[in-house]
């Protein structure tokens, strides 16, 4: 009676299973057309346990609803399945579409039959991956109980390896992805994203990050958080945290090891650059041990990533500080080039002011010298005929006044000397200019004498201009000496002083050989040779005009030329400022 008592269709099934429990439940399938199977073998197992966990039985009455049935529930832990169906080999094919069509290989097959003798047992085994094969006369409630038990931790192991192959399949590509990580925060982002995907399970995290060196433990920042700690997003501050939550993390620190309770876990990490990371995770259930083995590994792994962060920070700092560097040291170059060219400019300003000051010294030296020379012949005519002391005292007269002014002009080639070293200004003062051109065309009389030529001056006195009289003076002597030199013999040249406006206007007009439109587009450079040339074979080195031009753009005027055309003369026309401008 013992044997009969544990044959499945001896079992007295009026008994109504029991309500569903709400722990984890092993799901099996029972696929077979005979109804009394399914509920023989509900009954058999409706008090089956195993690790806690009871059973989920779903029925299947054909290979066909098998099909479907194995396909919507891909977590099917075992299947009782029955050979012969609608066909002698329906079962053997829905093995094949199992393992091969819908590709589970994780589910434990036992294959149940009524008639051993048409699917023979070993070519069954061999050919077909089943794990186990029964006849349904043999498989009492005992043995039922044995082998699903057997098929069940067949499953956990290869449910465990599966877990942990996706697991391990998720952290190394995790690695790769946290390793491109550049910035703290998105590092830390990407760990809470990770361990959720790992896990295969919604989570809520919060990452914290503590500094080397720092001493409190309740001095950390708040890189991250998801789920239900979003509340706390935005905040860097672990006062920001509520108590329970910032107790953890301090006692993490403390504890310095990941700890695993309930539905909660706390990890550990430390950086090689002395960093210490704590991440709390809030499961929707407990982690088995599978998935606290997977986040060991995985936190493991955390201290690189957040040292290639840091790392990758320490770079760009260098960059940045040697980009910095190389600015500066550019901009010291470039400030030194622009020294050298200064410096430069400055050797070729002194070496064009040496040149001019040897082309001044011939020009300018050369026409009190000659006052002087033609002083001195008078003076030894006048002394051989016996000349009266007044004629005699009057040439001396002219002879000083000459060797006053070849010492002015050596005063200013200094001063030009210094205003080309040094941008200085001159000196204004009130001046009777109609005064200062006679003086000047007094002294230039003797010259023109010699060639025969008249001068004639007509200005008004006692006409104040705001002026350096002895750079207009200058001036003056370089346009009255040039109208004497380029004139004819017995030419005339007039000298007017006038008052036009605001302005003090100087002009002197000649009878020379005129002026040429290309000599007008160059008069006033500097060692400009004019077509015209001195009527008694005088020398010019080509700076008067230029150094009469520098004189008046000094003093804010300008200085013109205008002639008819060759062999109608010139004037040249001098403005100045009556009054100095601001």
């Amino acid at each position: 009676m013992a044997e009969q008592d544990d044959v499945l269709q001896l079992i007295d099934d009026t008994e109504s299973p029991p309500e569903d429990s709400p722990v984890r439940k092993w799901k099996i399938a029972v696929i077979d057309d005979d109804h009394a199977v399914h509920e023989g073998t509900r009954f058999a197992l409706s008090d089956y346990n195993l690790n806690g966990a009871t059973l989920e039985i779903l029925s299947a009455y054909s290979a066909a609803e098998g099909r479907t049935l194995m396909r919507d529930n891909p977590d099917i832990a075992a299947v009782l399945l029955d050979v012969i169906m609608e066909t002698d080999v329906a079962g053997l094919e829905l093995v094949e579409y199992i393992r091969n069509e819908i590709r589970n290989e994780t589910v434990r097959i036992i294959l149940r039959t009524g008639q051993p003798g048409q699917a023979p047992e070993r070519r069954v085994i061999v050919q077909y991956d089943i794990n186990d094969y029964k006849a349904k006369t043999e498989l009492t409630a005992d043995k039922l109980f044995t082998s699903l038990t057997a098929a069940l931790r067949s499953y956990q192991q290869l449910e465990r390896m599966v877990q942990t192959r996706r697991g391990l399949e998720i952290i190394i590509d995790a690695a790769s992805t946290l390793y491109d990580f550049k910035s703290m925060q998105r590092l830390a982002e990407g760990v809470l994203t990770q361990l959720a995907s790992l896990l295969n399970v919604d989570c809520a995290g919060i990452l914290v990050l503590r500094d080397d060196g720092n001493a409190a433990a309740c001095d950390f920042s708040v890189l991250a958080c998801s789920g239900c700690y979003s509340r706390f997003i935005g905040t860097t501050s672990s006062k920001a945290l509520d108590a329970d939550l910032r107790h953890m993390v301090e006692e993490a620190f403390q504890r310095r090891k990941n700890e695993f309770a309930d539905h909660r876990s706390v990890l550990y990490s430390r950086t090689g650059s002395g960093r210490e990371v704590v991440v709390l995770l809030q499961a929707e259930r407990q982690l088995s041990d599978t998935d606290r083995a997977l986040v060991e590994i995985f936190s493991s792994r955390l201290s690189i990533a957040f040292d290639n962060v840091i790392l990758y920070q320490q770079l760009q700092e260098a960059n940045t500080q040697l980009e910095d560097r190389v600015v500066q040291r550019t901009r010291a170059l470039m400030q030194a080039n622009r020294r050298l060219s200064a410096q430069w400019l400055r050797l070729q300003r002194a070496n064009g002011f040496k040149n001019e000051i040897l082309g001044t010294v011939a020009h300018d030296l050369k026409n009190p010298l000659g006052v002087i020379l033609g002083r001195t012949e008078m003076l030894t005519e006048l002394i051989g005929a016996g000349s009266p002391k007044e004629s005699v005292t009057a040439q001396v007269e002219h002879i000083r006044d000459a060797t006053k002014r070849l010492t002015s002009m050596v005063d200013h080639l200094i001063s030009d000397a210094m205003a080309d070293a040094f941008d200085i200004t001159i000196r204004r003062e009130p001046v009777d200019v109609a005064a200062l051109v006679n003086e000047v065309t007094e002294a230039n009389l003797p010259s023109a004498v010699n060639k025969q030529q008249s001068i004639s001056v007509s200005g008004p006195q006692q006409f104040v201009t705001m002026c350096d009289a002895d750079r207009i003076r200058e001036a003056i002597d370089n346009l009255v000496s040039n109208a004497i030199k380029y004139s004819p013999i017995g030419g005339k040249i007039t000298v007017a002083v006038s008052h036009e406006g605001d302005d003090t206007v100087i002009r002197i007009a000649d009878q020379g050989p005129g002026l040429s439109p290309e000599d007008l587009g160059r008069l006033f450079g500097r060692f400009q040779r004019l077509s015209a040339k001195p009527t008694a074979g005088e020398s010019s080195t080509g700076l008067g005009l230029s150094i009469v031009k520098r004189i008046i753009d000094m003093h804010g005027g300008h200085v013109t030329a205008q002639s008819p055309g060759p062999g109608q003369g010139s004037t040249f026309t001098v403005t100045l400022p009556a009054t100095e401008t601001s």
